[in-house]
């Protein structure tokens, strides 16, 4: 799972190529030094990175990369995968604090160098690169003698789960990716800074986080502020992160964006997932396994409190879905199954993959949840992007704050959540070639006997309903039967209600042929 997790941070939606340098990308020397007439240090706050990337919004953009002839860029994955910090460069390893903090060593995908600081008393000073901190096999020399102008990125371990075993629970790594887990979890799905252009013709723009500021936390502090530079072609932007870990490790990220120019597609707290197959599409897979993928739905509670349920899908084309909101509450990529049957896998352990929710802190507006649905055959690609796209657009020179939590755990931190959907399963219907039926199972503590259902198609026809109770589990057992007729596509929901009012989640799903 660590090359997947290598391909996923920096290429995002990895079917889309990974766009080479461009003109205001300046390579580095290939043996160029540090860039030693940095001070040491300098004064820090929130104010002063806004100040910093207010004045970069004005410039051309320019990020340095490490050529392509730098040994560095010419790594495998083998290669890149032997170097090891040395135990003793781990940061605040020797002081009595909750945090610790490791450097990641740059090259391989990872071409442009990030710069560390750390900030103590409203003073940062810098993480100069060294080679020396890393340990390197003897085939790997040429590797060694190498110089960068700072690290890929780094990772934050913790006692999340044991108090006597520091766990990585942490990692900002590519482009502008973090991707945090709970207890309990293996990594999964993965967050960005911002998305521009996501599933455009023009192609997609990848912000990067080019500078970190990671605050020393005081003594048995619980909590680590992390700040951030982010740069792109079309905006800039000063991000702070707050981070708790615990059974939902929460991320309370406040940014403020300075476009360049103005900005129509973009988004907000973007998630970043995979799909492969589940019971909705497992014949198109030759696989022991019953399921692969580290979401299998998208969760939203709207304004008026109707909370929705979208299963994931791998389609065969492209496919872009919005969903309307004036203030929306809440939305994120979800692992629902949790149990190691519903996969069977002994070395990805998808049941224990975190999902994500985001709950804005500040006023977004209107605008919709987009979901990106890309085709793939592969469990290395993430090919599943959502994220809140604004009605009001970005306008270059008028900067616009975003707030928001991100809670990273086995669950949405929602609570009472009546009548929500555990699975989804779809196949033909017995005794017709044409019918398809699609089977919906809701939990409970008290499922109502008297629920109404209503199942409608934008096209084809339902062709009707039934409802059970599953008496080895307690859900609620609800199947839609479907006659799609000569059409290619439909939307289709299912709401389930008592006495006029809305009881459980909705199930919306696009059926393609």
């Amino acid at each position: 799972m660590y090359k997947k997790y290598i391909f996923a941070l920096v290429l995002g939606v990895s079917l889309i190529p990974y766009q080479p340098a461009t003109k205001a990308q300046q390579p580095l020397v290939a043996d160029s030094k540090p860039e030693r007439k940095d001070r040491l240090t300098e004064p820090f706050d929130r104010k002063w990175l806004e100040s910093k990337a207010m004045e970069l919004a004005t410039k051309e953009y320019q990020v340095k990369q490490i050529p392509a002839d730098n040994p560095l860029s010419q790594m495998s994955y083998d290669d890149y995968k032997k170097i090891q910090l040395e135990r003793g460069a781990t940061i605040w390893s020797k002081e009595n604090r909750n945090f610790r903090v490791n450097p990641l060593h740059p090259g391989f995908l990872f071409k442009i160098p990030v710069k560390l600081n750390l900030v103590v008393n409203g003073v940062a000073r810098r993480v100069f690169y060294t080679s020396k901190i890393f340990n390197y096999d003897s085939e790997q020399q040429d590797l060694k003698n190498t110089e960068a102008q700072g690290y890929s990125g780094f990772s934050v371990t913790h006692p999340i789960n044991t108090q006597d075993k520091w766990d990585e629970f942490l990692v900002f790594q590519g482009g502008s990716y973090f991707r945090a887990v709970g207890q309990t979890n293996w990594y999964g799905l993965s967050a960005r800074g911002l998305a521009i252009n996501t599933a455009k013709p023009s192609g997609e723009e990848f912000p990067v986080f080019t500078e970190f500021w990671l605050e020393r936390p005081n003594k048995n502090n619980d909590k680590l502020i992390i700040h951030a530079l982010m740069e792109s072609e079309s905006l800039t932007g000063a991000f702070t992160f707050t981070v708790k870990p615990q059974q939902n490790t929460e991320i309370l990220v406040n940014s403020t964006l300075y476009p360049r120019r103005d900005i129509e597609s973009f988004g907000v707290a973007p998630l970043t997932s995979m799909f492969l197959f589940n019971g909705m599409n497992r014949s198109r897979f030759d696989d022991f396994r019953p399921a692969v993928h580290d979401s299998d739905g998208l969760l939203m509670i709207k304004a008026n409190n109707e909370k929705i349920w979208r299963p994931l899908a791998n389609p065969k084309r492209l496919q872009v879905s919005a969903f309307e909101d004036d203030a929306i509450k809440g939305f994120g990529l979800m692992q629902r199954s949790r149990n190691f049957n519903d996969f069977k896998d002994m070395e990805a352990h998808y049941h224990k993959r975190p999902s994500a929710w985001i709950t804005p802190m500040n006023d977004w507006g209107a605008g919709h949840v987009e979901l990106v649905e890309i085709p793939t055959k592969a469990e290395i690609h993430d090919n599943i992007v959502a994220f809140w796209q604004p009605n009001q657009l970005l306008k270059a020179g008028q900067p616009r704050e975003f707030s928001y939590k991100i809670s990273w755990g086995n669950d949405a931190p929602v609570k009472n959540i009546q009548g929500k959907i555990v699975a989804t399963a779809a196949g033909k219907s017995l005794g017709s070639e044409t019918v398809r039926e699609f089977v919906i199972e809701y939990a409970g503590q008290a499922i109502p006997s008297d629920l109404s259902i209503n199942a409608i198609s934008s096209s084809g026809q339902i062709v009707g309903v039934t409802s059970q109770i599953i008496p080895e589990t307690n859900h609620l057992r609800v199947v839609a039967k479907f006659e799609p007729g000569a059409e290619d596509v439909s939307e289709l929901r299912v709401s389930l209600s008592k006495e006029d009012k809305q009881w459980g989640e909705t199930w919306l799903y696009r059926w393609t042929k």
